[in-house]
């Protein structure tokens, strides 16, 4: 654990994400490929996105994975993991927790804010490929993919420096 002496003093901003893990009959995994700042710089995720005021984790879960994908979420099944991700460069927290979920329908994204390319199965080894070195992205996924061990917490300092599961 870091001092206190060692957090920054006051946050520009906290975001609270909700992601999805979707899997197909194969138990391929739902990914989608996000250009935030329409300049062509693609990063995939798990579908999900930022839990509005008076919204619920489950409901924000369910409005993005509709929104990004198409896909319908028919139940929010288990709590897979939290990622804590404390960007001091930035001055910005985010703390993104995965559910796992059943879905029905077929894909077809539609996002409102215009940042989803493509939304697409892919299979563990793409899914590592495509994660890349956004170490709070790819490490919890992963390590969930392979164990299938739910409720761990993971703790990061930046978007590209390894994790503590806690």
């Amino acid at each position: 654990m870091e001092n206190s002496a060692d957090r920054p003093k006051t946050l520009r901003r906290e975001l609270l994400v909700a992601a999805a893990i979707l899997q197909d009959a194969r138990g391929r995994v739902l990914l989608v490929a996000n250009d935030w700042g329409r300049r062509g710089r693609v990063r995939y995720t798990l579908p999900g996105g930022m839990v509005e005021p008076g919204e619920t984790i489950p409901d924000a879960l369910v409005r993005e994975v509709r929104e990004e994908t198409g896909l319908s979420v028919r139940s929010v099944d288990r709590l897979a993991y939290v990622a804590q991700v404390e960007d001091r460069r930035k001055r910005e927290r985010t703390i993104a927790i995965a559910f796992t979920a059943s879905w029905e329908g077929l894909l077809n994204p539609h996002d409102p804010d215009g940042h989803i390319v493509e939304a697409r199965f892919f299979d563990a080894d793409e899914v590592a490929e495509r994660l890349g070195t956004h170490l709070p992205l790819a490490e919890p996924l992963l390590y969930y993919l392979e164990t299938h061990e739910v409720g761990r917490f993971y703790a990061y300092t930046s978007w590209s420096t390894p994790g503590q599961p806690i």
